[in-house]
Order: structure tokens, then sequence, then C-alpha cells
């Protein structure tokens, strides 16, 4: 089995939920997570981009990109 790594097919989420933090992690198949560019070395997303972020589809104009039709 032969699998190639994108750079930008990984996202890992640091989340506080009161208690602790929790890591959360995703990686997509095909093409790859379509960050904002940083300004002043911080990036702010509404709850929605990070939906379209997590869902691999594109922030800016959402329209879903490819998405596997079986699994297994």
């Amino acid at each position: 089995m032969h699998y190639e790594r994108n750079f930008g097919d990984l996202i890992k989420v640091l989340w506080y939920d009161g208690q602790g933090l929790c890591l959360f992690s995703k990686r997509i198949d095909r093409g790859r997570f379509l960050w904002p560019s940083p300004a002043d070395g911080t990036v702010s997303i509404s709850t929605a981009q990070l939906g379209y972020l997590l869902e691999g589809i594109d922030w800016r104009n959402p329209q879903q990109t490819w998405r596997p039709t079986a699994a297994g």
C-alpha cells in the first residue's frame, strides 16, 4: 500500500471545555484544508467557517468537495 501525505491534509484543534483541553484531529483523503491567512500571527474564524473547514469545504465559496461514495 502506498500512502502519500499532502501538506494541509491534517488539522488539529485544541478545545478548552472549562475543565481541561481536548485535542481533535481530522485528516482528509483528497485535497487539503483551506485555512485563512493569519493576521498578526492569529486566525479568527466563525463557527460556520470551522464547520466548513472540518468538512473539507472551501469556506470562501461554500461548495462541497469530493466525498467518498462508500465506506469500507
